[in-house]
């Protein structure tokens, strides 16, 4: 059995231990609302259709040339699709 300076010295330490103990605060990021987020996903959707325009326009521009024409502009037909989505959607 303890005697009292004992469970004191316990007592103490434990009050030691959990005084040291860390707590950990964890903030959540406050949610987005609906509305900003389909503002958002609309303004995703606009801008990779506008840039697949550009590519499928300028695919299209190019494969109406002649092969003749592509030779006076040092292209060939193989490297249309590659002009394209570098003038769509940069290197």
């Amino acid at each position: 059995m303890m005697d009292t300076s004992e469970r004191r010295a316990c007592r103490d330490q434990y009050n030691e231990m959990s005084s040291d103990m860390t707590t950990f605060n964890i903030t959540l990021p406050t949610s987005i609302p609906f509305s900003d987020r389909l503002a958002s996903l609309r303004a995703t959707l606009s801008d990779k259709m506008a840039k697949r325009k550009v590519f499928q326009t300028t695919l299209n521009e190019l494969q109406s040339l002649s092969n003749r024409d592509l030779a006076d502009l040092g292209l060939s037909r193989s490297a249309l699709r590659g002009i394209a989505f570098e003038a769509a959607y940069g290197k």
